[in-house]
């Protein structure tokens, strides 16, 4: 069995760099380009061109890598990649002879010796190299080679997740606290650079399972099903304008392969298990895959404890705020969730220039938790009634109260994502029209029942009952076209229609509550019209400009069945964006961008349905609050300096309007809603490296750090807050590959305390290790993980303090576990070529996976017309 190793990357001088294909790709090249030994030549002004294509179906091989070798040396010393036709140029070669080298995975190498360059600086035409198929001497090819954990590409950040044993038995979330500028809390809520204004794509395509909550959506995603995951953090007209924090976008693994493959996978262990199934069946032009699986999380024990102290003031004078009463809360949690996700995807290629695909895809969740014997004591302090002043008055009295209670939450969702594309391509390179559209629902139930066993109102039993769905309908019609070899335009236009239902009731003892947020029926329906052009330049050679323009024109209307309906305008939002990068001398890339970005609620921040399980506090949505809107800044630059690869970025961003939470008093209960009162800014930057060793030993790491400063600008003493302060969080992972079949794998992440704007939120530390033996040839493997095994609790802190409102509180969970992993795949698959498909992408819900949404901002580097697209 032969191992395919991608060469370029990891032999030759021990030094590889990014140097620039024109209109923006990428390419290894090397210090200079010697036809002999020389050590430090001159670029010259030679140029190699060439088309790779397939020898038996005479198609363009896009991707495939090609080498320009010195002969006398037999190392690399320049190359680049073929770009989606096939065709590649290798410029500025210096005068010599060389041999020039193309390869791609499942292909054999082709070499072709003798290739001058004169002092006159000539064109070699290389015309069409034809790859011959190693599968048909093999049967079966393998791919053997150790991609990079973490890649850094000119327009985004990729995570391999398929490389990270570590990961094997959890979700989506586990994921995702691996990957550089995110950062993950113990409860599945996602920050990008410390925005949780984001929005998660799955294949490029967004799911009704993440407009309610993206740590759910994510809860519901099998890590083995995961490919990569990409990180663009500052999205180009083409993008939906919402989504200030960015885009992450989960590819599952997907092949482009020839014949027939079926994957099992199974996960047992303390804290929960999984089974998946995966299945794949090409022949000819069509192609079916079929996955699914469950995973059940049993076993999570925890407990929390609340400490919470309400003053009263009279008139603006916080100075002589008066002590109303104490609340001590304490309870043991637990957790049990069942998670199902099922895919079937068709794809059909009608001839060589019109393509076919279809996918429909099923979640569904079974979640209940659970706070057994909730002990609630609350002081209260009675006051004689005289003058206000002195500022610290004699207590007459106090009244205590106290009650024991068992809540119960239960929260159950199912999700149906069903989606066509038909993509047409021309005989002009880069030239394509596609036509998407997309149907997506998500229904949920979202029910709390709340039983007092003991004290003040013992036997009361409290119901809230919530049954709500989101559906959309999106079409989309993009078309791109080059003008010349350095330009190209986009432009292309999207309608999304959203309808949004949420039917609460609340009973108390078997009785109907009423009252807007108790008991209603809240019906939002949303309409999103869009048109955007983009265009890209590549100039001055070694510069790429990519600059465009996103028109959006919202109207909403929203309904109480049994109340006034509330009255909210129609907008129209213009988003600009400007993204540039320059390649240097050295190869490395310096990337700019800035773009203005809108963040409209997602159901959560407008749901009117009071949501208290807690005795203590209550949450009520707020249906007339408007998006957001930010301006974001970054810039980057990417080194490699031998087999290590650097990633430095700065940004900043500045939201007005920012959607804050606004928590007043209630009697000894806080009433959460929210506003657009918000200024928001954070400055930062981050640093990330990844080191591959000979293809055995990888290790990665890096850090993100960010001042954030937080306003409400509320005039009001009372109620007036702001904060500020740096927030700091950080990884590391490694993996060493043994023979025999052996292999280890270790990560670790901390997310240090966040900024809040009343407050702030203790940070934690997750770590686990991960150790697989495969065995009959690689097709299956066995496995054993731990987690947090040395400190088997992570207690969270969080403080809040206002004039009116102190509280203190304390989550414990225990997450330590253990687990045993197995895989096994029959049957095999011959390699094909690949092949591009266009998806939807609705980037535009700010979800609230915290009560403090914030927002982000980063930058996607400028592509040329010959680079990667979104």
């Amino acid at each position: 069995m032969k191992k395919l190793f991608f060469l370029i990357l990891i032999t030759g001088s021990g030094h590889t760099v990014l140097a620039q294909m024109p209109g923006g790709g990428e390419r290894p090249a090397g210090a200079g380009r010697p036809a002999g030994a020389a050590a430090q030549p001159q670029p010259g002004s030679g140029r190699i061109t060439g088309t790779v294509t397939d020898a038996a179906t005479k198609q363009p091989v896009p991707y495939a890598t090609v080498a320009l070798v010195n002969p006398a040396t037999g190392k690399p010393v320049d190359g680049t990649a073929a770009d989606d036709n096939g065709k590649f140029t290798i410029p500025r070669i210096a005068a010599g002879t060389y041999t020039v080298q193309i390869s791609f995975i499942g292909y054999k190498l082709v070499e072709k010796t003798g290739v001058v360059i004169t002092a006159a600086g000539n064109t070699v035409a290389l015309g069409s190299v034809a790859l011959e198929s190693s599968a048909q001497a093999l049967g079966e090819v393998r791919v053997e080679g150790q991609r990079s954990l973490v890649e850094e590409k000119v327009d985004r950040t990729v995570y391999n997740a398929e490389k990270d044993e570590t990961t094997r038995g959890g979700d989506a979330t586990d994921v995702l606290k691996r990957v550089p500028n995110l950062s993950v809390d113990l409860d599945g809520n996602v920050s990008l650079r410390g925005s949780q204004n984001i929005r998660v794509l799955i294949n490029n395509r967004p799911s009704t399972i993440s407009a309610n909550s993206i740590a759910d959506a994510l809860k519901q995603i099998p890590a083995d099903q995961i490919k990569t995951v990409e990180v663009i953090t500052s999205p180009s007209a083409k993008y939906d304008a919402e989504g200030s924090g960015g885009i992450i976008n989960i590819v599952t693994k997907q092949n482009n392969l020839q014949g027939f493959t079926l994957d099992l996978r199974s996960s047992a262990g303390l804290r929960g298990s999984d089974l998946g199934l995966n299945a794949s069946y090409r022949v000819g032009k069509m192609g079916f895959s079929l996955s699914g699986g469950g995973r059940g999380q049993y076993n999570v024990p925890g407990s929390f404890r609340n400490e919470q102290t309400t003053y009263g003031i009279q008139g603006n004078d916080i100075a002589g705020r008066q002590l109303l009463s104490r609340t001590v809360q304490a309870a043991d949690t637990r957790q049990q969730n069942v998670f199902g996700r099922y895919s079937l995807g068709w794809d059909y290629d009608i001839n060589k220039y019109n393509f076919l695909s279809a996918s429909v895809q099923l979640g569904l969740r079974n979640g209940t938790s659970y706070q057994d014997d909730l002990a609630t004591n609350t002081t209260f302090y009675i006051y004689p009634v005289v003058p206000f002043y002195p500022v610290t008055p004699v207590t007459s009295s106090t009244e205590s109260s106290s009650s024991l209670r068992d809540v119960k939450v239960l929260d159950n969702s199912n999700t149906l994502d069903a989606t066509l594309n038909y993509t047409r391509t021309f005989e002009t390179p880069q030239r394509e029209l596609s036509l998407l559209a997309q149907y997506s629902r998500n229904t949920r139930t979202n029910n709390f029942t709340n039983t007092t066993q003991e004290g003040q109102g013992a036997g009361d039993y409290r119901r809230n009952l919530n049954d709500s769905y989101n559906e959309e309908v999106t079409l989309q019609l993009d078309y791109q076209t080059p003008l010349s070899k350095t330009q190209l335009v986009e432009f292309g236009a999207k309608d999304i229609m959203r309808r949004v239902n949420s039917d609460y009731t609340t009973f108390l003892n078997g009785q109907r509550q009423t009252g807007t947020t108790l008991s209603n029926v809240f019906d939002y329906n949303q309409n999103v019209a869009a048109a955007y052009a983009s265009y890209t330049l590549g100039f001055l050679k070694n510069y790429t400009l990519k600059a465009g323009a996103r028109y959006e024109y919202t109207t909403i209307t929203a309904d109480f069945r049994t109340d006034n309906a509330p009255s909210i305008p129609s907008y129209g939002v213009l988003v600009p964006s400007v993204n540039v990068s320059r390649k240097l001398a050295n190869g490395n890339v310096l990337k700019a961008a800035y773009n203005r970005r809108i963040q409209r609620p997602s159901l959560q921040f407008l749901n009117p349905n009071e949501q208290s399980g807690n005795p203590l506090l209550y949450t009520v949505g707020n249906p007339e609050l408007e998006p957001e809107k930010t301006n974001n800044f970054e810039l980057g630059y990417n080194t490699f300096i031998k087999q290590t690869s650097l990633s430095f970025s700065v940004f900043a961003r500045n939201t007005d309007g920012s959607i804050q939470p606004v928590r007043t008093q209630d009697g000894a209960r806080i009433r959460t809603s929210y506003a657009n009162i918000g200024t928001e800014n954070a400055y930062g930057g981050s640093l990330n490296a990844n080191v591959n060793i000979q293809n055995k030993l990888t290790l990665g790491g890096g850090a993100d750090v960010y001042y954030a400063t937080l306003d409400n600008n509320v005039s009001d003493v009372l109620y007036a807050a702001s904060n500020q302060g740096w927030v700091v969080s950080g990884r590391l992972m490694g993996g060493y590959t043994f023979t025999k079949g052996w292999g280890i794998q270790a990560f670790s992440f901390y997310r240090g305390r966040q900024v809040q704007l009343q407050g702030y939120q203790g940070g934690f530390g997750v770590y686990s290790v991960g150790l697989k033996k495969d065995f009959a040839d690689k097709k299956g493997s066995i496995g054993f993980g731990a987690d947090n095994f040395f400190t088997p609790t992570n207690k969270i802190r969080s403080s809040i303090s206002s004039p009116t409102l102190d509280q203190y509180s304390v989550n414990v969970l225990r997450r330590s576990g253990f687990r045993v992993n197995f895989s096994y795949r029959i049957g095999k698959m011959s390699m094909a070529q690949p092949k591009r498909r266009r998806s939807i992408s609705n980037d535009d819900l700010k979800d609230g996976g915290s009560s403090d949404g914030g927002n982000g901002a980063g930058a996607t580097p400028a592509q040329g017309p010959s680079g990667g697209r979104p």
